[in-house]
Parts: structure tokens; C-alpha cells; sequence
């Protein structure tokens, strides 16, 4: 199936993403534990359940999966893929321990670049589905068709993609704001973000704010409903790609500041640089 058209891959991201919310909810509704990764990062039974839901679902494609709770392989043989999945089962876990519903399952279909490859980076994020399944909502995109926003998405069950669009909204919807409008992490914030703000409240006086966790972050960044989302603090590849070709295909840039280009995956290390989406 590797040679398949993107979009019968986007319907397979999206009903994976389904099948990992299923699995986040079953032990949302009940009592967990948590526990602390090496870095000190909670997991719980819910990222693994959903690691499981959605790499079964994706084992049909036959390409690789590279997914946060799953194994993380050397880079001489990443380096080698063409395409693969790249797979966050549980983004927000913090908030899903706050019980706040600010938690997604991202899923990003990726491609090897144009780019000379290295340990810089050699992929690009060719399709994304960013899936809250507290509130049911769907952001998907795939490269040259757009981005779009479905709410009561699981309840459509298995639909073709086009099918799917012709339900779904278009992205970016018109979002009249009344004052610069920057959003922002509930959970992680640095000293460099409050040198951020600072900066756009100098240059444009009133400014507000929009908080949320998770990469929800990214759907509200390409409906419009925000001027610039930073990011200067950790994250991980899973963390922004399904993102990163939303917010592009709805006209919003991923920037990484250390390059100021877009940013890369399948890099030597898997963490990324600061970035902005504007």
C-alpha cells in the first residue's frame, strides 16, 4: 500500500486517530496511574493503548511508524525511509492527567525532502490529522488540498477523505480580533516566551492572549483564531508535524527560529528546535 494516493492515507491516519481517542477514553473514564519516563514526562496506561489502537490501524500501509511510545530506531536506518508515520498517541499528556480535555492524538504522514539529508534532517510532513477526542474534533490536512475542521468527526465513522471534506470546514474561517492575539502553552512557558510577548506588546500595544494545551494549539492557529503561536521550549518531532502541514495548507508558516526556514524531521536527535507559527 505504499504506493497509494494521499488520500486514501489521510482516511487511514484519520481512522487510526479514531481508534487511539477510543482507547484514551476507555481509561480516561476510569481511575489511572502515572508514571515518569526517564525525562520526567508523565505516561500513562492511555499513551500506551493508544500506541497499540493506532499502529494496528496503520500496519495496512506498510510503511514504518516511528511513534513516541514505540521503539525509537537508530538514525542510519531512519535515514533510509522514504515515507513513514510519525506518531504522537497521547499529545497533552499533562492535561489528560488534569483531566482538562486539552489532549490530541497526532498522526503525520512523512515524506523524504528535497533537501540535502544529514543529521540535520531529511522529511517533511506531507499530511496531518490532529484528533481531540474529548470534544470530538477533527483538524486534517494533506499537502496541495487544504486543511480542514470537523466536529462530530467519529460519529461519521469511515468516509473517503474527499468525502470527509465535503463535510468538513475549510480552513482558515474569518476570525475578526479586536487586538494582537498571541497563544500560549497552559503548561510550559520560559523566560524566552515572556521575552516574546514582551517584544509584541511594544510593537503592538494592546495584546491578548489565547491558552490551550496540547496541539490543539495548531487547529486554533489555522482557523485564524490567533496572530502567532511561539514555541520556545522543548518539544519533540511527534509533537508538531501533523501540525506544522495543517497550519501550511491554511496559510500559516512553521517557522524554526534557528534556521528560520520550515522546520525538519528525521533529524540525528528527535527533538526540535524553538519555532513560531505565524
Amino acid at each position: 500500500m505504499t504506493d497509494v494516493a494521499l488520500p486514501s492515507l489521510v482516511e487511514v491516519a484519520i481512522n487510526a486517530a479514531f481508534a487511539g481517542g477510543r482507547a484514551i477514553m476507555e481509561v480516561y473514564a476510569g481511575e489511572f496511574d502515572v508514571e515518569l519516563k526517564s525525562d520526567r514526562s508523565p505516561v500513562t496506561l492511555a499513551d500506551r493503548r493508544a500506541h497499540t489502537a493506532i499502529e494496528r490501524e496503520l500496519a495496512c500501509t506498510g510503511l514504518p511508524v516511528l511513534s513516541e511510545e514505540g521503539a525509537h530506531l537508530p538514525f542510519a536506518q531512519r535515514q533510509a525511509w522514504g515515507r513513514y508515520w510519525l506518531v504522537d498517541p497521547l499529545d497533552g499528556t499533562k492535561e489528560f492527567v488534569k483531566r482538562n480535555g486539552e489532549f490530541a492524538v497526532n498522526i503525520a504522514l512523512m515524506e523524504r525532502d528535497e533537501l540535502p539529508g544529514g543529521p540535520l534532517g531529511n522529511a517533511k510532513p506531507i499530511a496531518g490529522v490532529i484528533y481531540g477526542p474529548v470534544k470530538d474534533l477533527l483538524y486534517f490536512a494533506w499537502q496541495g488540498e487544504g486543511a480542514f475542521r470537523q466536529e462530530e468527526a467519529a460519529t461519521r465513522k469511515a468516509l473517503p477523505a474527499y468525502e470527509r471534506v465535503a463535510m468538513s470546514t475549510r480552513l482558515p474561517v474569518a476570525e475578526p480580533r479586536a487586538a494582537y492575539t498571541i497563544l500560549a502553552s497552559r503548561s510550559h512557558r520560559s523566560p524566552e516566551t515572556e521575552a516574546f510577548i514582551q517584544r509584541k506588546k511594544e510593537e503592538h500595544g494592546q495584546v491578548v492572549f489565547a491558552f490551550l494545551g496540547s496541539a490543539l494549539k495548531f487547529g486554533l492557529m489555522a482557523e485564524g483564531a490567533a496572530d502567532v503561536y511561539p514555541r520556545y521550549a522543548p518539544t519533540m518531532e511527534w509533537d508538531t508535524a501533523a501540525g506544522q502541514i495543517i497550519c501550511s495548507e491554511a496559510g500559516e508558516q512553521l517557522t524554526d527560529v534557528t534556521t528560520g526556514e520550515p522546520m525538519r524531521y528525521n533529524k540525528h536527535e528527535l527533538v526540535n528546535n524553538w519555532f513560531i507559527v505565524q
